[in-house]
């Protein structure tokens, strides 16, 4: 393949795992590596640049690997599905040979990252590819796929933690537990688009089992735990007035979310589930910075 053909490919390929959504968790594993400094003391309560890059490149190692394995497992589904039949493999814009030596690319770039790191995120790092590709299978046995989706990326605070200091630590992981809730609740929402599709194929979700009403009432509740995880993780962080202002913001943002969706007005799940959801793990990322440089 000459090289143009190939750019075009990760191009392609990029827009298949919609790349730019890499916002939603990285965010999440850096606010971790920031809360990290506050109890080892750190010079200028800031991790090292070389930290921060790894870990970033982890983040992004990992959940490219997760959406393209996702896209070649599913491309049968995807296929049958009117909503999802012009994703790029089903489309024939890319075969499942080219997703799989990008799979296969993404996943090496996540085991050097934590080789890179330290010990304990190297050999943890099969662990965290078992979770992330995992998910893709989800749907075929349990209606709790949402959570399992959620629990995939909540390690993201969790081991971005270990990267940092090599401990387990409690306050990551109450992070990783608000992470869950957070991703579950909104997968919960996009799922509502293929409530009718997955009953039909056997493939099951919160939506499907429950209906759509049920199903909302739950992604609210997830939601709920969510902001109040997160308003834990700044008392048990000894965290100052600008977090929990960041907080305000994000819960703001997801209750704003979860207003403009209903049982019976879906068109707005995609600025719900992907402009909005970008913006709730942004600004609390910003908040959470703010709050270490002023309080140094």
């Amino acid at each position: 393949m000459e090289v143009s053909g190939a750019f075009h490919k990760l191009k392609v390929i990029l827009e298949m795992i919609k790349f730019e959504h890499t916002i939603f968790a990285l965010p999440f594993a850096l606010i971790s590596v920031l809360l990290a400094s506050t109890d080892i003391h750190l010079p200028h309560n800031l991790p090292s640049a070389r930290t921060f890059g790894w870990v970033l490149i982890a983040m992004i190692g990992a959940r490219s690997a997760a959406m393209t394995f996702n896209r070649i497992v599913d491309a049968k589904f995807d296929a049958q599905n009117p909503r999802t039949a012009v994703r790029a493999i089903p489309a024939g814009q890319v075969t499942r040979e080219q997703a799989t030596l990008f799979t296969v690319i993404a996943s090496a770039l996540l085991v050097l990252a934590a080789y890179e790191l330290n010990p304990l995120c190297f050999v943890l790092s099969p662990v965290a590819l078992f979770f992330a590709l995992g998910y893709s299978y989800a749907k075929r046995f349990t209606f709790l796929c949402h959570l399992f989706l959620g629990f995939a990326i909540g390690i993201a605070p969790i081991v971005a933690r270990i990267a940092v200091e090599g401990k387990l630590r409690m306050l990551p992981m109450l992070l990783g537990l608000a992470v869950l809730c957070w991703i579950g609740g909104f997968d919960i929402i996009y799922a509502l688009q293929d409530e009718v599709f997955d009953r039909e194929n056997r493939l099951f979700s919160i939506p499907e089992h429950f209906g759509k009403s049920r199903a909302l009432f739950i992604s609210r509740t997830l939601h709920l735990l969510a902001v109040l995880l997160l308003v834990g993780v700044g008392v048990m962080g000894g965290l100052h007035f600008i977090y929990f202002i960041g907080v305000a913001v994000a819960g703001g943002l997801i209750f704003y979310e979860q207003s403009i969706v209903s049982p019976t007005d879906l068109s707005r799940v995609n600025l719900a589930f992907f402009t909005l959801n970008g913006w709730v793990s942004m600004s609390l990322l910003a908040f959470v910075l703010l709050d270490r440089l002023i309080n140094q």
